[in-house]
């Protein structure tokens, strides 16, 4: 059949880079570099495509958090990786690329769970939820099997990693 090697050779070529994306994001020097780089812009690309693209979501699906900013009250706008779940959620892991804090995102949501989300050009309402115990479990391994490095960003921090839910309200 013809173009069906081309095919799989570009399904191929696309999983040999997931996994040198993952071996990179898991290095001491992504976690110092790509906090500063990623977010800025993904954000720059997003404004610039009315919100439908966000660079990162190449590797990882990723959407835009608007939460209140807990001492600020203001709207703080972040973009942020995210596992898509079935029914319309998403997975959010504070992972803050492996290093000591948690992002300032996570506390925001603990003040102020209900956001907005920026999903593939649309403005979602949510109400996010920190995951506990057997539900922080389930979650956490559906994290890793969808992204492996953060196993490496929680052996690097003392700090649980945060997991949050996020639901359509």
């Amino acid at each position: 059949m013809p173009g069906s090697g081309l095919a799989s050779s570009t399904a191929g070529e696309g999983r040999l880079l997931r996994r040198l994306v993952q071996k990179v994001s898991a290095t001491r020097t992504f976690a110092r570099i790509a906090p500063h780089v990623v977010p800025a812009l993904d954000g720059l690309v997003h404004r610039l495509t009315g919100g439908k693209v966000l660079l990162s979501a190449r590797m990882l699906p990723g959407l835009v958090l608007t939460a209140t900013g807990a001492r600020s009250g203001q709207p703080r706008r972040t973009p942020l990786a995210c596992l898509p779940e079935e029914g319309g959620s998403w997975l959010l892991i504070g992972s803050n690329f492996g290093r000591p804090g948690h992002p300032a995102w996570t506390g925001n949501l603990l003040k102020y769970p209900e956001a907005t989300v920026s999903w593939r050009g649309e403005e979602i309402a949510v109400r996010a939820r920190l995951l506990r115990g057997a539900e922080r479990a389930r979650a956490w391994r559906a994290a890793l099997a969808f992204w492996p490095p953060y196993a490496t960003y929680q052996e690097r921090v003392e700090r649980e990693i945060r997991l949050f839910r996020l639901e359509r309200r």
